[in-house]
């Protein structure tokens, strides 16, 4: 490839390992994992750390830590080649695989995690709505009603999650009902 054919490929490479990246912190992640994961995903042949420093213009304990990261995730492989003393890496290309696990692993366990709180501030609620004067007791019998809303709310992500994850697709129909009732 001609020099200004090799500066457009790397100009066009960094544009798109860019866009990964912000979009990866849109997502909650650092940014440098997209763009590794993006320069791999591009390149034809795996990578050395070494070459996706020079890439990406970042240091070697980045590259390094990310790279750990992003197989922890499942993102990225590694390999080593017989005879190599250098670890190769290529990325995962299976897109949906990605976001499945990133759901599985993040977003249901936030969830779950809501669940436990709604759960705790329900029976306070409830000792709320028996206890102390009658507008305390209709305060924590409101909160209480509001507090079920979100669980249901809750739950209904739970399972409109978990089918998208294990199905990958969802039927909002459930969701569009919640919305659409009259709330309490």
């Amino acid at each position: 490839m001609s020099t200004r054919g090799e500066e457009r490929q790397s100009e066009a490479e960094l544009l798109v390992a860019e866009a990964v990246g912000r979009l990866i912190e849109f997502w909650g992640f650092r940014a440098v994992l997209g763009r590794i994961w993006a320069i791999l995903y591009l390149s034809e042949k795996p990578l050395s750390a070494s070459e996706l420093c020079e890439r990406l213009a970042i240091s070697t304990g980045a590259a390094s830590m990310s790279l750990a990261e992003l197989e922890r995730w499942g993102v990225v492989l590694r390999h080593r080649p017989p005879g190599e003393r250098k670890d190769f890496f290529e990325a995962e290309t299976d897109v949906w695989k990605m976001v499945s696990r990133v759901y599985r692993e993040r977003e249901l366990v936030q969830i779950e995690r809501a669940l436990e709180a709604f759960a705790q501030a329900a029976a306070l609620f409830d000792l709320s709505a028996r206890v102390g004067d009658a507008q305390e007791r209709r305060a924590g019998r409101f909160a209480r009603e509001r507090t079920a809303n979100l669980v249901e709310l809750a739950r209904l992500g739970r399972t409109l999650l978990g089918t998208l994850v294990e199905r990958g697709r969802v039927d909002f129909t459930p969701l569009l009902a919640w919305a659409r009732r009259p709330q309490r």
